[in-house]
């Protein structure tokens, strides 16, 4: 188990919830991470072939935080160095675990493209939401469930 770090008592402790958490928490909760990993974990690495000493469930978190913000390699890379929520979402720690680098998740996607797991991933996902009526949009999930509480215009 993982010693809570100061920055993590200070996440804990903050007020507000960003949208960004929100959404990582409801994800969370929703993704069927069992069934996801068991179509990926077969054609994952093992540690001493290609020395991937990353976990196949932090790099699919990561791969589909990268789908939901259309972040590029590089730009996932910057929002794990740069987002609590995201680090936390993705099982890192800063400061304890290695931010896995752009090639990695190049290498990473590679592999789920090489072995035609992404329409199979993706097909899940869209099963699951719509059994949980969210309807998938491009670039979007709507929940309508959400009440959204709007400013005043006066």
């Amino acid at each position: 188990m993982k010693q809570t770090t100061f920055a993590g008592l200070a996440y804990n402790a903050k007020k507000k919830r960003t949208r960004r958490e929100q959404f990582l928490i409801e994800m969370e909760a929703v993704m069927p991470w069992v069934r996801l990993l068991a179509l990926v974990k077969p054609q994952y690495p093992v540690a001493g072939q290609d020395r991937w000493p990353l976990g196949c469930e932090r790099m699919l978190r990561i791969y589909f935080m990268q789908q939901w913000f259309n972040l590029s390699d590089t730009g996932a890379e910057d929002a794990l160095y740069d987002s609590e929520s995201m680090r936390r979402f993705a099982g890192l720690e800063l400061g304890e675990d290695a931010i896995p680098d752009e090639s990695s998740m190049l290498g990473f996607r590679h592999l789920l493209e090489r072995h035609a797991l992404t329409e199979r991933l993706f097909g899940e996902v869209r099963a699951l939401l719509k059994e949980c009526r969210l309807p998938l949009k491009a670039g979007t999930i709507v929940d309508y469930a959400t009440i959204i509480n709007a400013p005043s215009s006066t």
